[in-house]
């Protein structure tokens, strides 16, 4: 899985959420190393499919996007329209354009419930970032690092366009199953650097070695056990250069780089899934919107329309719609009510709404409803556990299966494991 994210994102509640993986020189051979233990002591591995979770931080307006009221009192539907799709009887918002042209495609969740936080933990491993920080708990990604057979490929299981964040962490299932991520220092190492020939690589490659002999005599715990064929594949995977292939959009046509124009990581994350990976998170745009809600949304929702719609076609251009499951969330909606006084919308934990594409599922259909002025779910309730189990059962993982925690205590990947039934 890679993780891409981008600068530090600060949200209302003072806090900065900044990457904290670095990868550098051939150290990166390390990190890469340390990721491709993925294969050691995991499970039967899933299907062939992938996912590309797509985080958008701060909360989106639910009532802006996918689960407009028109009917409702001005105070609370706002100033955007509802469209028609091309299903019937299914609107989403006037910014969203392309996606309603092809909604058949797509679906979307209208009565996910959440809490009140600010963080991707909840809706990227189904738990709260409080209860994360006292019993952590795996990202989405790192299960399928764990789960995925990887023995015989160059391609890193799990890539986070957007950085590590403890939504990212891989909690008991180790540090080798940390996303690996492509941003800064990272992306340059994924070749081998100024002056240093495939000779010379090989000369690292054996130097690492005889450190990591030295350090596994004197490492009790057994970590370092295997570390040397590891290490031989992350220097693989620097010399064959598959990732940086699928990163390099100069390698796509000027007309499909054009489509993607300001929203190039979901091309990049088209790219990635192609080559292999089987789990890629990015994060768009700035969504705590208590002030300037319209005006900010009216800049983001036709560019974040643009890279849905530009992706989920091009999967189904490629065959590819049944094989990857495509999600995209955020971590609460927006209060029904606007803020008179700013034009915002402050944070909404009763419920908000959820995107879902490909992955097998049944598309074209707007699943539960929210009261006559978006306040909370009005039927088909569904907790954002509940949704990410569906997205395992797609991806061919039970989410009832356990693993044991440094403690040795089995735990689940999820506790609320009831799947979203329509989307069956």
């Amino acid at each position: 899985m890679l993780t891409f994210w981008g600068a530090a994102q600060r949200y209302c509640d003072g806090l900065s959420r900044r990457n904290f993986l670095k990868i550098g020189a051939f150290g990166a051979g390390l990190s890469l190393s340390g990721m491709l233990r993925a294969k050691a002591a995991a499970a039967a591995p899933t299907k062939n499919k992938s996912a590309i979770m797509i985080y958008l931080p701060g909360g989106p307006s639910h009532m802006d996007m996918y689960d407009l009221k028109p009917e409702a009192p001005a105070e609370f539907k706002g100033e955007f329209k509802p469209i028609a799709t091309n299903v019937p009887g299914v609107q989403i918002s006037e910014y969203f354009p392309q996606q309603a042209a092809m909604w058949d495609k797509m679906a979307v969740i209208r009565s996910v419930l959440s809490v009140d936080e600010h963080s991707d933990s909840l809706v990227m491993t189904g738990f709260t970032e409080n209860t994360n920080r006292v019993s952590p708990h795996p990202s989405f990604g790192s299960v399928v690092s764990k789960l995925r057979d990887r023995s015989t490929s160059d391609v890193p299981p799990f890539v986070s366009m957007r950085g590590m964040s403890m939504g990212t962490e891989p909690a008991y299932l180790g540090i080798q199953h940390r996303p690996f991520t492509p941003d800064g220092p990272g992306l340059q190492n994924l070749r081998l650097a100024n002056g240093i020939t495939n000779d010379r690589s090989d000369e690292r490659r054996n130097l690492l070695s005889n450190f990591d002999a030295i350090r596994r005599d004197i490492d009790a715990s057994g970590t370092m056990q295997g570390m040397d064929s590891f290490t031989t594949r992350a220097f693989d995977m620097v010399s064959s250069g598959t990732v940086r292939k699928a990163l390099d959009l100069t390698r796509e046509e000027p007309r499909t780089r054009d489509r993607y124009k300001g929203v190039e990581q979901f091309l990049t994350a088209r790219r990635l899934v192609e080559a292999g990976v089987g789990c890629v998170t990015l994060a768009y745009g700035g969504w705590d919107t208590h002030s300037s809600n319209f005006k900010t949304l009216r800049n983001q929702l036709p560019m974040l329309d643009r890279g849905l719609a530009n992706l989920i076609q091009d999967l189904h251009d490629r065959g590819m719609e049944d094989d990857v499951i495509t999600v995209c969330w955020g971590e609460f909606g927006r209060t029904p009510k606007i803020n008179t006084s700013d034009g915002g919308r402050d944070h909404w934990g009763p419920v908000m709404s959820g995107f879902i594409a490909g992955g097998g599922l049944k598309m074209g259909q707007a699943i539960g409803s929210t009261s006559a002025r978006g306040e909370y779910a009005k039927d088909r309730p569904y907790r954002v556990p509940q949704v990410l189990s569906t997205i395992y059962r797609a991806m061919g993982i039970d989410a009832s299966q356990t693993f044991n925690s440094g403690s040795g205590r089995p735990m689940h990947i999820l506790e609320d494991r009831e799947p979203v039934t329509e989307l069956l």
